[in-house]
């Protein structure tokens, strides 16, 4: 008996627009599930080399709690390129002046780099209020 490996077809792989509300979530396990839905792990087709995940629209992304210090303990660097140029914010910092920049980092973070992970980080939506302007596609309300 020979056993085979089922790869999905491009026409196969069906996408669906799904809704988060980010209100009163952990930001490491909403970012986690975010990530594997992005990815299409969720599904029974889910392959690792080939883009099966769905689009996520993620609303109240600055009603989002942590827990412990990491408020001010955690703290996020990024360099220019010039001399001198490493710039330091702390998670704090960073939701006062782009609450949406932290969750979309911790959700960037939990998908592989190259050009698979490019394309699936294009599907990500978030936005601070609980206004989006995808009501069109019509998308799946999750409760994580």
């Amino acid at each position: 008996m020979i056993k085979r490996t089922y790869i999905p077809k491009p026409n196969e792989i069906e996408r669906k627009f799904y809704l988060v509300d980010a209100n009163n979530q952990i930001l490491g396990r909403l970012a986690a599930k975010v990530a594997a839905i992005l990815r299409g792990k969720h599904k029974a087709i889910y392959t690792r080399h080939l883009d099966t995940g769905d689009t996520v629209i993620v609303i109240n992304a600055d009603k989002i709690k942590v827990t412990g210090k990491k408020l001010s303990d955690k703290v996020y660097h990024r360099f220019t390129g010039y001399p001198s140029g490493q710039r330091s914010v702390t998670l704090e910092q960073m939701l006062k002046k782009a609450p949406t920049e932290a969750l979309r980092l911790a959700i960037n973070r939990m998908i592989p780099k190259g050009p698979l992970g490019y394309k699936i980080r294009g599907r990500l939506r978030i936005y601070v209020g609980d206004q989006h302007p995808h009501q069109a596609q019509k998308p799946i309300t999750l409760s994580l």
